[in-house]
This record gives C-alpha cells, structure tokens and sequence, in this order.
C-alpha cells in the first residue's frame, strides 16, 4: 500500500459549528458524529475530524484545500453571502480580494475557532511564475 494522508483532528470552540462552516462553505455533507469527533471528509477521502476543546487551548492551524474553478466560484459566492471575510493573502492585509497564484486562484478566511483556511485552484508550482 502506498502511503496516504487519511484523517487529523482539527481543534474547534464548537466541534459541530465548526464542521458545519467548513462544509457548508466547501459544499460538503457533515459526517456522523462518532465519539468527540465530528467529520468532514473530502472528496479525496481525508477526513477532518472536528473535536471541541477549551478556547485557550486551541493553536491556529491552517488547512488548504485544492479545488475545482466551479467549487471555488461557489465557495467564494458563499463566503460573500455569509459576510465572511476573505482575503487574498495570508496575512490578511488583502480583505475583499483573491489571489491568481499558480496560474489559478486562491482565497484565505478564517472558520469559527480562528484556523486559517485557504482555498486553491492550482497546486503550487504548477504553473511558472511571471517572468520565468
């Protein structure tokens, strides 16, 4: 067997609330809920398994997801119509805007505990940089 990338627990305030933001957003389906964790599995078939802790116990993380254009679209228009704030970078000094990174497009916002979620349509370093 190869070696694949299968499950993490993301940390969250509210395990539910945090699984249902990101796959309302992704436009995935919320997993049943099997101990402490409640799952989120992606289209490749990793898993995130959500998991309540105290607030001050929580570290930000950051999770990408590569994604097809249409998913994007529909994930942006989402982001829009919740009033969730997006930017274009990681540092979040580009509020409003999306990247062209990679010949495709990305967009950073962050899910209810803090954890910084990036959206991709291109893999990095798939597609040279302006000037190569």
């Amino acid at each position: 067997m190869s070696v694949q990338f299968n499950h993490t627990i993301v940390h969250a305030r509210d395990s539910r609330e945090s699984a249902e933001f990101l796959a309302g957003i992704l436009g995935l389906e919320v997993g049943t809920a099997w101990g402490p964790f409640v799952p989120v599995t992606t289209d490749n078939g990793v898993t995130l398994d959500f998991a309540a802790i105290p607030a001050e116990s929580i570290v930000l993380q950051h999770y990408a997801f590569l994604v097809a254009d249409e998913v994007f679209d529909a994930a942006l228009a989402r982001l829009v119509a919740d009033g969730v704030g997006y930017f274009a970078d990681p540092g979040m000094k580009q509020p409003g805007e999306i990247n062209h990174h990679h010949g495709g497009r990305g967009v950073y916002f962050l899910d209810p505990a803090g954890h910084g979620m990036e959206l991709i349509t291109r893999p990095y370093g798939s597609h040279p940089a302006p000037g190569e």
